[in-house]
């Protein structure tokens, strides 16, 4: 595995870390400021990404699958990371710190529109994440060296085609509760 990869997964576990270290001195230690301030670090994880990917590239690294990966990292934990922090923080809170609300399990057409607005975060994650591909193809401009992230850039294309029909088959057979 290459220095690019071995950063994705380095952030990927940064993420969680900073994430759960936020909810505990949020509830836990009941250190709001600190917990804020660990939680607001996400975006600074997701940049030690990109200029980790940009400056091995630069260099003349030909581009991999796990440079297209970290472009898709960085797209989804944009569009994505307010709402897995949201996530985090209620089941966190009702099941770890046994306070607040029982987080509800959507059925029907509610939770056909709310896969509707995950399906908004995925296109906003793919504007993002396809927009820095884009960029590293125009860039780097030698299709040999870009073949990897065109790859990744057609495969996550099929992604978002496929989850918009998985989200229009959510209105048309709406989740319903076990019985």
């Amino acid at each position: 595995m290459n220095f690019v990869a071995w950063m994705i997964v380095a952030c990927e576990i940064a993420f969680w870390v900073v994430i759960l270290l936020g909810l505990v001195a949020r509830y836990v230690l009941k250190q709001n400021k600190l917990g804020l301030v660990l939680l607001a670090l996400t975006p600074v994880i997701d940049l030690i990404l990109l200029i980790t990917t940009s400056v091995d590239l630069y260099r003349g690294a030909v581009a991999t699958t796990a440079h297209a990966i970290a472009a898709v990292y960085i797209g989804v934990s944009i569009a994505f990371g307010k709402s897995m922090i949201q996530w985090a923080d209620e089941h966190f809170r009702y099941y770890v710190t046994k306070q607040g609300p029982k987080p509800e399990k959507l059925y029907g057409i509610k939770y056909a529109i709310q896969y509707f607005k995950s399906w908004l975060k995925h296109v906003l994650a793919y504007l993002i994440g396809a927009g820095c591909l884009v960029a590293l193809i125009y860039f780097i401009n030698d299709p040999a060296r870009t073949e990897s992230l065109s790859g990744i850039l057609k495969l996550w294309t099929l992604a978002l085609g496929i989850d918009l029909i998985i989200t229009i088959s959510n209105f048309i057979w709406p989740r319903r509760a076990r019985a």
